[in-house]
């Protein structure tokens, strides 16, 4: 152990180490210089934000051509990301694959409709090393989260465990959650993680920490993570920093499901336009930090810190959504000195897709052209098929813009389309109003043929499997509620709306007097009055930070949300989804 702490404080202190030999020795090996090592070359597969996309992503992504045009290119599924894994890490003799969160969590049916079961198994087969919990991971709660690690077919959720694969085995790989504590003080899963490669002098230590965003009991329903607290990532991250070191450590990786955002190609590097909640994380860092595997804003970005805060001189990276993207990474590690070069790439995983009207999508020819893997192609087949009656399943017809929509704040028929849906399923527990969160709406709602949508749609719009919840307020809450919306606290967000139900806000006013006006069949909404109001079970228990949700009284659970839009699609075999202007953005007027 002195050997090993002398080494890793050569490399971050450079302070230097002489062994005291007899003369003879030294006269007889002074004409003799010992070789300096050559660098350990470390390869690292980042990706991020999974979320069970067992099969190639719907959306095309679209790519910046040279002549400056952009190009719709088929990418993710995970039989071609293994493909992509494969390739990278064959070309260099050590690697490992880091996954930054959100591995499973807001998935596609043949992933959720299985408890994401087939996800986990696919990253065992694709050889996944590490993956630091997002706030997804703790959806269905951290008692089925640790099942999802460990294994085995207790039912903790409404959905049964070990349809397909039974007993399932669990993650052949370890999860990190570093800053999730439970209540007896120590950390959910293992805090970080080191992997040694090489041997002898050329022997070199990477240590992993791994953890989730602080403000992860805002994101998920509060009784999946009851009991947890999630402490500050920067102090974390800067408290082991210390204990890798000692243990040996000559670089050091975090994986972190946090992100930012910038304004330039996915492979750029000048971190041109850069934002984003993880800046306030790295300007705290502690600078022996080497590398930065990010997540959690779908963005994809290589960004050299080191051009924003030269004494943290860290490469920050993040590979987009769904398995869409990789990042090549490579840290050149000296045995005595650490990390002494690093550099990485975004890659698209191109596999294969059809456009909007069901035609291939060409292949990119300047991209890479991957075949699928063989063995993950037919594990993903099996649960495929396995969801298939499920997922093809009609469940009506509409017509009209069924897209997810942009920014939080944007006003969609999509998402008035859901809450009238949930106001017709709750109108027997005396529901007036129906609220939908906007940051629930996972999907478009893109019609096939003839205007046909499937349960697989459906579900791909709204996978959470979230019960309705209907409570009283009076109008001073319903009013004090919307203004929690545009607060100063988290990001800005609007609800969904369901019929009969207007209102308008002015950013421009000071916080707590945002909501211009609010009425209900045309009526202001009275202080005084009581109004029943429906919304999903996150939102009931104050998810999204929405906690004057939780003052509500008389609450009636309902139907599931899924079951609702299905039930409200069979009533109008033919659905003209419902126009916009119920909410009214005043700033700009």
């Amino acid at each position: 152990m002195r050997q090993t702490f002398a080494k890793s404080n050569q490399r971050r202190h450079g302070v230097a180490f002489v062994t005291l030999l007899p003369a003879a020795l030294l006269a007889g090996c002074a004409t003799i210089p010992a070789a300096a090592p050559e660098p350990v070359e470390i390869r690292i597969v980042g990706l991020n934000d999974f979320h069970g996309n067992l099969e190639p992503i719907r959306r095309p992504v679209m790519i910046r051509q040279a002549e400056g045009s952009d190009r719709p290119v088929p990418t993710g599924g995970v039989a071609w990301l293994a493909s992509a894994v494969q390739a990278i890490r064959a070309r260099s003799e050590h690697s490992l694959a880091i996954a930054a969160g959100d591995l499973i969590g807001a998935s596609p049916l043949a992933s959720s409709l299985f408890l994401d079961e087939p996800a986990i198994g696919a990253m065992n087969r694709l050889g996944l090393d590490f993956n630091a919990v997002g706030n997804h991971e703790f959806d269905r709660g951290w008692q089925e989260l640790r099942r999802i690690q460990q294994g085995g077919c207790e039912k903790l959720t409404l959905r049964e465990p070990c349809a397909v694969e039974n007993p399932y085995p669990g993650a052949r790989f370890p999860f990190l959650a570093a800053n999730v504590r439970t209540p007896d003080g120590g950390t959910l899963f293992a805090p970080y993680a080191i992997r040694r490669f090489g041997t002898g002098a050329r022997e070199v230590a990477v240590g992993v920490i791994g953890l989730t965003l602080k403000d992860t009991p805002t994101l998920v329903t509060p009784s999946g993570v009851a009991g947890l607290t999630f402490a500050d990532e920067a102090e974390t991250i800067n408290a082991l920093v210390p204990r890798l070191e000692a243990e040996g450590a000559d670089a050091i990786v975090v994986a972190i499901h946090q992100g930012m955002r910038t304004e330039v190609g996915y492979n750029d590097k000048s971190c041109g336009g850069v934002s984003g909640p993880l800046l306030g994380i790295l300007a705290r860092l502690d600078p022996r930090v080497d590398l930065v595997i990010s997540g959690h804003t779908h963005a994809t970005y290589v960004c050299d810190y080191g051009t924003i805060d030269p004494a943290r001189p860290f490469l920050v990276t993040s590979a987009g959504y769904g398995g869409s993207f990789l990042t090549d990474i490579v840290l050149s590690v000296d045995p005595v000195r650490g990390v002494v070069a690093k550099r990485a790439d975004n890659i698209v995983v191109q596999s294969e897709g059809r456009d909007a009207r069901g035609n291939p999508l060409p292949l990119d020819p300047a991209l890479n052209t991957l075949a699928p893997h063989p063995e993950i192609a037919a594990y993903v087949g099996r649960y495929v098929e396995a969801a298939r009656a499920a997922s093809e399943r009609p469940v009506g017809r509409i017509t009209g813009d069924g897209r997810k929509g942009g920014p939080a704040t944007e006003e969609t028929p999509l998402g008035n389309m859901i809450a009238d849906a949930q106001l017709a399923a709750t109108r027997g527990a005396g529901a007036q109003i129906a609220l939908m969160n906007n940051s629930g709406i996972r999907a478009a709602l893109t019609p096939r043929e003839g205007g046909v949508i499937t349960y697989g749609d459906i579900y791909a719009v709204q996978p959470f499997g979230n019960t309705l919840v209907t409570k009283s307020f009076t109008g001073a809450q319903l009013l004090a509620l919307l203004e929690q919306q545009f607060d100063d606290d988290g990001f800005v967000q609007t609800f969904s709306p369901s019929a009969g139900f207007t209102y308008a806000f002015d950013m421009g006013r000071p916080a707590g007097a945002r909501v211009v006006r609010a009425a209900l069949d045309g009526q202001p909404i009275d202080p005084a009055a009581s109004y029943r109001v429906t919304m999903n079970s996150f939102l009931a228990a104050g998810g999204d930070s929405f906690t004057l949700f939780n003052e509500g009284r008389d609450a009636v659970t309902g139907a599931v949300d899924l079951d609702a839009l299905e039930a409200w699609l069979a009533a109008h075999p033919a659905l003209a989804l419902p126009a916009t202007g119920r909410i009214a953005d005043l700033t700009r007027e």
